[in-house]
């Protein structure tokens, strides 16, 4: 449609008219039946300035209209060759917030009536004269279209530097071009793709100080598809907008979430722009009610699950010491003492949901998980660990201060409600190495969203890893049935010693990879031939008819080493992975990568393990559970090969 527009155009414009008389500091105007442009700066004279700001200035005819720099469905931005201009190199120009209008039943974005595109440009010896040349290109649309083009020149002397008459203008323009939204009180929370192929729409939360009130949304790059017009929904007195786009069919070149994308959001004269990853989202309502009641039981379940993943094993040698200190004890002391171990873990999660906020405030790559990526926190988990393991070995007593230890009626000693506290805050540090079934869902939901989902899905967390402490404290009986403490705990003591020092030696091989002391993951020898991670390389693969199986892994994910050690790196899977028609990569996540958290967040996932399956059969990659069965992983090579 539009090479037909332009056919016609061709046909029907008018050569450039006259040019109408400059004034200090512009060009001649050039002036045409769809308007006039001009050049602008805002000096009449350049002084000893290193940069200089010009603006081109568009005065168009009722019901013309030209384009932004992304245009839409059809159409092309002005287009603009410095290359005739003296002393001034490396224009840039900034494009003020556009505006949506629709012609011939296509969605564009542009400007009407005035516009000045403010260009800041370096003076190439500061104190001589510039003599600036634009050649411009531009396609003006009403009824049709009409290519348009104006050569515009201005010079401007060396003198003493003065504001044109034009500085107000074009600083009122350099104002409309949108920044990160600080000045307006404009922030976006979150960018989400929800559905797949074909089907998929973008859906984009904003929160506002003052209330919107006809907020719009301009995506790019124009090459990863184009977009209807969006519908918004207000919410909190209009403060807080979402705002869903859903994908023109037969556009989409990729798979939308993951795909680095900028969204524009434009409300009046205000407006923002944001680079922004979406991450798979929900379908359905965002803003808390039953996806996020849903998804707080998905929580709970995970944290209870986590009881039961192989990382928490070293934790039970602090909760069966700490269970049968309680042998004989009264109902009301194992109760108490309970409770203050389940809140200490409910804090840590809520500790940690503080850190992931403050994390994805700065910018930075966050996960489950990510403090073992760091060498200062293994060292002084390493320490903590052979201290305890020590102290149960009766190497040396560990004299606690009185705020934690108390005398129990039969003088043997027992932590205070401060250590129970402190206790289970410390094996909630022990067992974040962990994934399991459900967490990863509910962890990647909750960093998708804004901080009071990210509080609430981690506080059902640790409420779910504190219910076996919170049973035992509804039921006391089951604590203080169990046998008197007496001589042969000691024995108990030793055992759960060497727990704690297998613990710190493995710690210690994952800071030794921290500090380059020691290969990591991804150069491990395994039964497996990995190769080393490659986004790019998938597609690639794909292409040529080959499944991909990718592993994210680390050293310090316990998870990992038992989906590998019971499904990946033995019999039948081992062998396909082996088996010439299947690439399997290997992304270490050992160290800080901001290319694998990257990947994870596309996927809506912010911990490890995770696997995914690539192939004919499934170019935008399947992912598999945090603890893999041998058939699931089959099944989905299988899938992913056929044709």
């Amino acid at each position: 449609m539009l090479k037909k527009l332009l056919a016609l155009a061709a046909l029907l414009a008018a050569p450039l008219a006259h040019a109408a008389a400059a004034e200090p500091g512009a060009s001649d105007w050039t002036v045409t039946d769809t308007g006039r442009v001009r050049l602008l700066a805002a000096q009449t004279a350049l002084g000893t300035k290193d940069s200089v700001q010009l603006g081109l200035h568009f005065q168009l005819q009722p019901g013309w209209k030209i384009y932004w720099r992304t245009p839409g469905d059809a159409g092309y931005p002005p287009k603009i060759d410095w290359s005739g201009s003296a002393n001034l190199s490396d224009p840039v120009v900034s494009w003020p917030a556009p505006k949506r209008f629709t012609l011939a039943g296509l969605q564009n974005h542009g400007y009407a009536g005035e516009v000045i595109l403010p260009v800041l440009a370096r003076v190439e010896k500061p104190g001589q004269p510039v003599s600036v040349s634009a050649q411009l290109d531009y396609l003006a649309c009403a009824q049709i279209c009409v290519p348009m083009q104006a050569d515009l020149r201005l010079d401007l002397p060396a003198g003493s530097g003065q504001p044109s008459a034009f500085a107000h203008d074009i600083g009122r323009f350099v104002a409309l071009v949108p920044g990160d939204g600080a000045r307006h009180g404009l922030k976006v929370e979150r960018v989400e793709a929800v559905g797949e192929g074909e089907g998929v729409h973008l859906r984009l939360t904003a929160a506002a100080d003052d209330p919107f009130d006809h907020p719009d949304m301009f995506v790019e790059p124009a090459e990863l598809a184009s977009f209807e017009a969006p519908v918004v929904t207000l919410s909190q007195g209009g403060r807080r907008a979402v705002i869903e786009a859903e994908v023109v069919k037969g556009t989409l070149q990729r798979p939308l979430a993951g795909a680095p994308l900028v969204v524009t959001v434009v409300d009046g004269p205000r407006s923002l722009e944001a680079a922004a990853v979406p991450v798979p989202g929900v379908a359905g309502s965002v803003e808390g009610g039953p996806a996020l009641l849903s998804m707080l039981l998905v929580a709970l379940l995970g944290g209870v699950i986590l009881n039961l993943m192989p990382c928490v094993l070293p934790v039970l040698s602090i909760k069966v010491l700490g269970a049968l200190s309680h042998g004989g004890a009264g109902r009301g002391h194992v109760r108490a003492s309970f409770l203050a171990s389940a809140a200490g873990i409910v804090v840590s999660f809520l500790a940690l949901a503080a850190v992931a906020v403050a994390v994805k405030a700065a910018g930075q790559a966050v996960g489950w998980g990510i403090q073992f990526q760091q060498p200062w926190f293994l060292g002084v988990m390493i320490a903590l660990l052979l201290a305890f393991a020590a102290n149960l070995w009766g190497l040396y007593e560990i004299r606690l201060p009185t705020a934690l230890m108390n005398a129990g009626p039969s003088g043997v000693a027992h932590h205070t409600l401060l250590g129970h506290f402190l206790s289970g805050a410390f094996a909630t540090l022990l067992a974040t190495p962990c994934s399991a079934p459900f967490l990863g869902t509910a962890v990647g939901f909750a960093l998708a969203r804004g901080p009071s989902e990210i509080f609430a899905i981690f506080a059902a967390l640790g409420l779910g890893l504190a219910l076996p402490y919170l049973a035992v404290a509804t039921w006391p009986g089951l604590a203080s049935r169990l046998p008197k403490p007496g001589a042969w705990m000691v024995t108990v003591k030793k055992v759960m010693g060497v727990a704690l020092t297998a613990t710190a030696l493995w710690l210690g091989t994952v800071l030794a990879v921290q500090v380059g002391m020691a290969g990591g993951a991804a150069s491990d020898k395994a039964a497996v031939a990995w190769v080393p991670f490659d986004q790019t390389a998938i597609s690639r693969a794909v292409a040529e008819g080959k499944v991909v199986f990718v592993d994210v892994t680390a050293d310090w994910c316990i998870t990992c080493k038992v989906n590998k050690a019971a499904v990946t790196e033995r019999g039948a899977v081992a062998a396909r992975l082996n088996g010439g028609d299947v690439v399997a990569m290997k992304a270490d996540w050992t160290k800080p990568d901001d290319g694998v958290a990257a990947y994870l967040a596309s996927f809506g996932r912010y911990g490890i393990p995770f696997n995914a399956v690539y192939g004919p059969g499934a170019p935008d990659g399947v992912a598999l559970s945090e603890l893999l069965t041998e058939a699931e992983v089959m099944a989905a090579l299988d899938k992913a090969g056929k044709r």
